[in-house]
């Protein structure tokens, strides 16, 4: 498999209409989350914007943003 390329800069002198992009996912201390890989936890810690503790019961994983794989319940 093949690593997605990185998203085009939208240039100032494009003709074009500059994409949307959507809102970072935020999450806090406390917060109840699914994780695609890891499954259900409870986010321990927080680095602000930069990475989560989050506890799954078995382990403690650190997830780094951007968290694609994991939504808040």
């Amino acid at each position: 498999m093949t690593k997605p390329s990185a998203p085009r800069r939208h240039l100032s002198t494009s003709p074009f209409k500059a994409p949307i992009v959507p809102p970072a996912k935020q999450f806090g201390l406390g917060d109840r989350v699914s994780h695609d890989q890891y499954g259900l936890g409870r986010i321990v810690d927080v680095e602000d914007g930069i990475a989560l503790l989050v506890d799954f019961g078995s382990r403690q994983v650190r997830i780094v943003s951007p968290y694609s794989r994991m939504n808040k319940l």
